[in-house]
């Protein structure tokens, strides 16, 4: 028998593999589907790259990529046996097989006892070999064998080697210089000091500069001022704003090249302003050490608890499992699966985006997206309990069987995928799912060149009126959004002087030592909240092109296009003057049906004018300023030296001539400067025309005319996206139409997936992007009504009227974003159903006025 086996799997042996360190083995999960080795048909991991597959999905990967043989994982759960005291019998077989196996279910480990059953199996024959089998088997197989059921989960694995756990003190900390030079950072509204980035912003613990991190291909990241701050002033150390907390905060060394401790943080924050032991600190279960009891209240209405809510089973009602902290993810996901176009766009394609997956599907953002999508419509994990279970229910501790009840889908590799190189969601830690859902929607952009945009949904044109205050003249732009942030106006609440009333008596009682009262939460109206959308807000340094200095100026928003989904956020989060984080405790009567048409843009209209199209002067210091400008009256002299030294930085050759010559050569920093406050001028790289230049003729002492330079993308910037695997003429055309920036040219191809080879055309489209800034609409007609049609290398937009129907929305327990919980409601059939991790149920009383996030879907023309 043992030769037989041996010659049996002579030919298979060159396929089989051990682990090696650093090999992922998906021993608990399916790559295509939720089965495990306890669903009924077990998991079949590929003994060459270690996938795990359910039994309806092997068969693909054994005709994709040969591989025949495979292990046979099949756990049986069930009750332990009672002897005649009534006590349990002890009785496990090979029960210590799958050493590091997850359970999918949770039950109480002294009634229930798990068999394991382990095989080979070798396809196509579907011949099986029960293991342990050591005897017979070549050796070579028995290791790998040995190593498969030995090696740690794939993801637990990943865990458990977390950077965090890493971590060291920084050799600067203790001996950290700090300027003084009176910088004090404000709680929030900050942006990068040379290119106004409001993400990935970091703080240099020296002198208090705001800069942007790094740009990442995930789409994550900045610019990389900070970096470059730190190459100008060696000031080595950055905290990121955003992640400061009683217990720490993201601290980088950019001597070091890697995340450090710094134990003088507190003090180091305390020298700008930043009061960090006075934060809020998150403890273990999410809540806070500080709760306090109008968030208890909280807590029992959103998850309306005390409530026998009914559970709900089938296609569309399951729930997903919660990984600690996970809550902003399955609450975002059960939104957008929610949404029909989600579900047509990987559900719908499900069989074909399996089919031309790639080797490694557990990589493949729509292969996980499908999986995900099926996992929660097919109702395959939300079965109703059968008639012998609800007996047995009936007739036993209900602790005893809760392991019949459905327990939802675990999102364990889907969220390792969109968390992979993200700070904030690939930790353990709480987040905010307004960031999430951004950040879904572009991973989701990303992954749909050439493929149905299920994001399209929710995208809309914002029209941006500027008016300068003295000359009353205007400007109008539009700029690309996906959701609608509402300002809550708590001075506007309906119940103001029991607020005010209220807050007497707290502050009697504390300067008395006595209990406080009980809060009041403050109701402020839905169309207090739109006013507030409404009013003009002052632009801050706001220059005047009409008096070409800085004046006063004023900014007011409107709909430009309407979206088929409008999402809401209503601005809760904020923080206080001692950056203690701090979360507006109230409640808004948010309407079910919503009309918005009176908000629609109406473009420049009749007796405005607008502001002249001029840009700010450049700023010569005093000490310079007179030799600069009798210096270079006559020729454009231009340091050669300093053009190189920018265009090495990856700007257009043209483009630096122009900042180096309109800096009055006064070095590469300031023309940097110039760069960053013309990037997107749609002249930014063409000749450069002087005033001299221009009133000279061909023959003019000047000489021949100087041949126009070369505007040829960098070669490296076109074999960095050609290894992405975009197509050169699509290459080129993305980094001409985005002034050679890598970061935009990626954005610019997928958002122009349709985009023709050589279409010069699309540059003039380049500041359309939806991260860039806001562009020029110039004469734009009244009645706004946009389309995808009119321009194809435009963003696509699917205009209609501004009249909603509430269908979902995303409520948050807790005092801080980084801590607390999160469920969301969908309404589903006409019921309303509450999604709280993987208990799904019908929800008797929505909290429709403690939302946090809202949706709406465009109701048909009437």
């Amino acid at each position: 028998m043992a030769a037989d086996l041996g010659e049996l799997l002579v030919p298979y042996m060159p396929t089989i593999r051990v682990p090696r360190t650093g090999d992922r083995v998906f021993k608990s999960e399916c790559a295509f589907s939720y089965d495990s080795p306890e669903s009924d048909g077990g998991l079949y991991v590929c003994m060459n790259t270690f996938l795990g597959f359910g039994r309806e999905h092997v068969e693909r990967h054994y005709r994709k990529t040969g591989q025949s043989v495979f292990m046979h994982l099949k756990r049986t759960v069930k009750e332990k046996a009672t002897g005649a005291a009534g006590g349990a019998v002890p009785r496990r077989k090979n029960g210590k097989i799958f050493l590091d196996l997850e359970l999918n279910r949770d039950f109480n480990g002294d009634d229930y006892e798990y068999e394991d059953e382990v095989k080979l199996v070798i396809f196509p024959d579907h011949f099986e070999i029960p293991l342990p089998n050591i005897e017979e088997l070549p050796a070579l197989v028995t290791i790998a064998c040995d190593a498969v059921l030995n090696a740690t989960c794939a993801y637990r694995k990943t865990e458990s080697d977390s950077w965090e756990e890493e971590v060291q003190v920084s050799r600067h900390a203790r001996s950290l210089r700090q300027t003084d030079n009176g910088v004090r950072i404000p709680p929030s509204g900050w942006k990068c000091s040379k290119c106004e980035m409001r993400e990935n912003l970091w703080l240099n613990l020296s002198d208090g500069a705001v800069l942007c991190g790094k740009w990442f291909f995930d789409g994550s990241g900045g610019n990389g001022h900070a970096l470059q701050h730190y190459r100008e002033t060696n000031f080595p150390l950055a905290v990121r704003l955003g992640t400061i907390t009683p217990d720490g905060a993201d601290v980088y060394s950019f001597e070091e090249e890697q995340a450090v401790l710094d134990p003088h943080l507190a003090d180091h924050l305390a020298h700008f302003g930043i009061n960090m032991l006075q934060m809020q600190k998150p403890i273990e279960n999410g809540h806070t050490d500080n709760e306090v009891r109008p968030r208890v209240s909280e807590w029992e209405v959103i998850q309306e608890s005390g409530l026998k809510l009914k559970t709900v089973f089938g296609s569309g009602y399951t729930g997903i499992r919660s990984l600690g902290n996970s809550c902003y993810l399955s609450t975002t996901m059960q939104v957008l699966f929610s949404i029909p176009e989600f579900q047509r766009a990987y559900v719908g394609n499900l069989q074909r985006i399996f089919d031309y997956s790639p080797l490694d599907p557990t990589q493949d953002f729509a292969t996980q997206m499908a999986k995900l999508g099926q996992g929660l419509l097919s109702g395959q994990h939300s079965k109703p309990p059968g008639k012998s279970e609800l007996i047995e229910q009936v007739m036993t501790e209900e602790r005893k069987v809760a392991w019949h009840q459905p327990k939802g889908i675990s999102p364990r590799m889907f969220k390792a995928l969109v968390s992979r190189g993200h700070p904030e969601f690939s930790s353990s830690r709480q987040q905010d799912a307004h960031e999430f859902f951004l950040h879904m929607l572009n991973l989701v952009e990303r992954n749909s060149v050439g493929s149905e945009n299920p994001s399209d949904v929710f995208r809309f044109l914002v029209e941006e009126r500027v008016q300068c205050c003295q000359s009353r003249k205007v400007r109008y732009t539009q700029r690309v959004d996906y959701l609608m942030q509402l300002p809550v106006p708590v001075e506007a609440a309906a119940n103001r002087e029991e607020l005010m009333a209220y807050e007497a008596k707290r502050l009697e009682a504390e300067e008395g030592g006595q209990t406080p009262p009980e809060p009041i939460r403050a109701r402020i109206p839905f169309t207090a909240c739109l006013q507030a959308f409404t009013e003009p807000d002052n632009v801050a340094d706001f220059w005047s092109s009409a008096l070409q200095a800085k004046s006063a100026g004023v900014k007011t928003s409107r709909f430009a296009s309407f979206p088929e989904y409008l999402v809401l956020q209503i601005k809760k989060f904020t923080f206080g003057v001692d950056w203690v984080p701090k979360k507006l405790d109230v409640s808004i009567d948010v309407p079910d049906f919503l009309d918005l048409s009176r908000l629609r843009a109406s473009g420049l209209q009749a007796g405005e004018e607008e502001l002249p199209d001029l840009t700010p002067p450049i700023v010569i210091p005093e000490d310079t300023r007179d030799s600069s400008m009798n210096s270079s009256m006559d020729s454009p002299e231009i340091d050669e030296a300093s053009v190189m030294q920018l265009a090495e930085m990856g700007f257009p050759l043209e483009a630096c001539r122009k900042a180096v010559y309109y800096t009055g050569n006064m070095g590469p920093e300031m023309a940097f400067n110039w760069i960053i406050a013309h990037m997107e001028e749609p002249d930014f790289a063409e000749p450069m025309a002087t005033p001299a230049a221009s009133e000279a003729t061909p023959s003019s002492p000047g000489g021949a005319p100087p041949p126009a330079l070369d505007n040829q993308p960098p070669e490296e910037s076109v074999s960095i996206l050609i290894s992405m695997g975009f197509p050169r003429q699509q290459s080129i055309q993305a980094l001409k139409c985005t002034n050679n920036n890598l970061e935009r040219a990626l954005e610019w191809i997928f958002t122009h997936p349709d985009s023709g080879e050589g279409s010069e055309a699309a540059s003039d489209m380049a500041d359309t992007e939806p991260n860039d800034n806001a562009v020029s609409t110039g004469n734009a007609h009244s009645d706004s009504t946009l389309s995808p049609d009119l321009d194809p290398l435009g963003p696509r937009i699917r205009d209609g009227p501004g009249r909603y129907e509430l269908f979902a929305f995303i409520s948050h327990m807790g005092e801080s974003t980084m801590s607390g919980h999160y469920v969301c409601h969908i309404k589903k059939e006409g019921r309303w159903v509450i999604f709280n991790d993987h208990k799904v149920c019908l929800s008797e009383r929505p909290p429709k006025d403690l939302g946090y996030i809202y949706f709406y879907h465009r109701l048909s023309r009437s």
